[in-house]
């Protein structure tokens, strides 16, 4: 996600949180890259009440049918075909089937299509050396796939842009797909909606459970999601979720400190006194008692962390001022 911002977010003045980029994509499309955002977890439930809601906002059967068949492409048989099941499950009532692909030379169609999606030939010495990855982009992906009729292009990148931001790794092929859809007329605020769209659904794929909105709410500027893990033995564990720009204030644990084990996305950690610390997945942060610090997401990321409350007889939190505006802009 960092390289992504590094590449164009970075270059626009958008701002992530509730109200940023409203109505930037029409009801279709977010119902598009929601759907596909889930598809790409293997979230059936979460994917099955997607697939409703954007059914009562107007997309077909067929356009879901469609955009989960690609999914295969970018996320594997086994997650289309669990997600077809799924719609199958939400809505057997189908209309027509897609116009099947033109028959002619799958190859030369695909070449075709894929310099027209990008704007130039794609080549390079990665095709050199695997150039049956190549044939089969060409001739398949873009020579059957992308050459039936019922969703068009842009439409597909919604979906594709939406599939590879919700699986890890794939930073290269997902700026690639961002740099399609724009090339295809996606605006900025389309593609950063989009991005938080499948963020969010990121975010609301845990294993602890997403929780609901932080009932210490007060405390944070933006939005957060607290779910309890457990109690037990005394050792409170909460898994807490921050929306982007989203960060708690100023606070010290008085008796006993705490324990941040990052599961998703990327956040700040700043003791007082101390320069900001970036946090992702994997880091881990012990907080002595007694210290001043603060805790959030970072501006372009949904943002997970385990809490563990170290036990102690009288520990507390004193909660103190906001991380104003200008010392969370400061962050890069």
């Amino acid at each position: 996600m960092k390289k992504i911002l590094t590449a164009f977010l970075v270059s626009t003045t958008l701002l992530w949180g509730e109200n940023a980029m409203a109505n930037a994509l029409n009801d279709k499309q977010q119902a598009i890259a929601e759907v596909s955002a889930y598809a790409a977890l293997g979230n059936q439930d979460r994917l099955k009440q997607s697939i409703v809601a954007g059914l009562d906002k107007g997309v077909t059967v067929n356009e879901f049918k469609e955009i989960l068949v690609q999914a295969y492409a970018y996320c594997g048989f086994p997650r289309s075909l669990n997600a077809l099941a799924t719609l199958m499950q939400a809505a057997p009532e189908s209309a027509r089937d897609a116009t099947p692909a033109l028959q002619a030379d799958a190859l030369a169609v695909g070449t075709e299509n894929q310099t027209k999606l990008v704007g130039q030939e794609v080549k390079g010495p990665l095709f050199d050396f695997a150039p049956a990855i190549d044939k089969y982009l060409k001739a398949h992906l873009f020579g059957d796939i992308f050459a039936r009729d019922n969703v068009d292009w842009q439409l597909r990148e919604v979906a594709t842009i939406a599939m590879l931001s919700a699986r890890d790794g794939l930073e290269s092929q997902l700026n690639s797909h961002i740099n399609v859809g724009k090339h295809n007329g996606l605006t900025d605020e389309q593609v950063a909606e989009i991005l938080n769209i499948s963020g969010e659904a990121k975010a609301k794929n845990v294993i602890f459970g997403f929780g609901e909105e932080n009932p210490y709410g007060q405390y944070f500027t933006g939005k957060s999601y607290l779910q309890k893990i457990t109690n037990e033995n005394g050792v409170p564990m909460f898994n807490v979720t921050f929306e982007p720009k989203c960060r708690n204030n100023w606070h010290i644990h008085h008796g006993g400190g705490q324990i941040l084990l990052v599961t998703q996305g990327r956040g700040w950690y700043q003791a007082w006194g101390d320069e900001p610390r970036e946090l992702k997945a994997g880091d881990v942060v012990n907080i002595p008692a007694e210290t001043k610090h603060w805790h959030g997401a970072a501006k372009d990321s949904w943002f997970t962390h385990i809490a563990v409350e170290v036990p102690s007889e009288n520990g507390s939190a004193e909660w103190l001022e906001p991380v104003t505006d200008e010392e969370y802009d400061r962050l890069k």
